[in-house]
């Protein structure tokens, strides 16, 4: 199994489009910190790359990686190795590679201009949705064998988590406008990683003053070592649930 990790994390480090990636994320963070006179503003400013490009970038390249790495993954599985150490390899691989790069490109300058419990949890939020967006990737490339079908769906999965899911949100608002389901919004943002990543950032930035009532109902939530720790187990779950799901699924499939 470690022999397996060394070869894909390398493998991946000489990839080109993750030297590319990490190369980008370092010039923007660091453009973006030199602009901006208020670090809080430059975080403010990254928040919409670490919600939008890292999972696009997670998804979308863990599922090519693993349809264009069929062939060696047959020749792992007629080796005496177990599917289920294979698999988790090849998640390990790619979900450590993916997250270096983010470390390098969006930790390193965040540490240096703002080093802070909102730098930190920016960070961390990053890394989490890295490992979470990887592992959905391997469950729809395991789920679906043509290649074009499988991307297609991590798109459109990625797709519903970054805009559809807002929308749906905000259309149950409007729906129910007149009643009081500021608390039910709470256990609804739980159904989107990225949902949770935002609240969490927003909140560190002190900006829940701008969400108004449902921010203080955020706030009184996430603020508490409960909600903490809830919403902590809630994105480790994300993570865990859809790699597991592949995993049962690949050691049953017939390649």
């Amino acid at each position: 199994m470690n022999k397996i990790i060394h070869y894909v994390f390398l493998d991946l480090l000489r990839n080109k489009t993750i030297f590319c990636y990490t190369i980008l994320l370092f010039i923007l963070s660091m453009t973006v910190y030199n602009i901006e006179d208020n670090y809080e503003k430059g975080l403010i400013s990254l928040l919409n790359i670490v919600l939008f490009v890292v999972p696009l970038m997670s998804i979308v390249f863990s599922g090519i990686y693993i349809y264009q790495s069929a062939e060696f993954i047959n020749l792992l599985v007629s080796q005496p190795l177990r599917r289920k150490s294979i698999w988790s390899s090849l998640f390990i691989g790619l979900a450590g590679a993916l997250s270096l790069s983010f470390l390098i490109g969006i930790g390193i300058p965040t540490f240096m201009y703002a080093f802070s419990y909102s730098g930190v949890t920016l960070v961390g939020c990053g890394l989490l949705l890295s490992l979470i967006f990887v592992s959905i990737a391997m469950w729809a490339s395991v789920l679906i064998r043509d290649k074009s079908k499988g991307v297609g769906l991590a798109i459109l999965l990625w797709l519903y988590f970054s805009l559809l899911f807002d929308a749906l949100v905000l259309f149950i608002l409007f729906q129910f406008a007149d009643y009081p389901i500021e608390h039910g919004m709470v256990a609804l943002s739980m159904l989107n990683p990225i949902d949770i990543s935002r609240i969490l950032i927003l909140l560190q930035l002190d900006l829940s003053a701008m969400m108004g009532y449902t921010g203080a109902i955020f706030r009184d939530f996430f603020g508490n070592t409960l909600g903490s720790t809830t919403t902590l187990l809630v994105m480790i779950l994300w993570c865990v649930i859809p790699l597991w799901m592949s995993s049962n699924y690949f050691k049953k499939k017939d390649l």
